[in-house]
């Protein structure tokens, strides 16, 4: 399974856990309207962190924080080992 649907999956998966409706991830949906709150992306990341081995957010390198669902999924896509 590629990254970018690891990514999906784990927003499906955290948004049904937490009880929320989930707008559909488009490249050019901004996050703050995707229907997830802070705490659905902590849990996100974390997850992802396990899965993929990677956390981009804690990084040595100072990254932009991504707006968008299509810059998050490029996030793990590029940066993953």
């Amino acid at each position: 399974m590629s990254n970018r649907k690891i990514v999906i999956s784990t927003f499906e998966d955290v948004a049904k856990a937490q009880e929320r409706t989930l707008s559909a991830l488009t490249d050019d949906l901004k996050l703050l309207e995707c229907g997830l709150d802070s705490l659905s992306f902590a849990i996100i990341v974390a997850r992802l962190e396990d899965s993929l081995g990677v956390d981009p957010f804690n990084a040595d390198e100072a990254i932009d924080f991504p707006v968008t669902f299509g810059e998050f999924a490029r996030l793990y896509e590029t940066r993953s080992p």
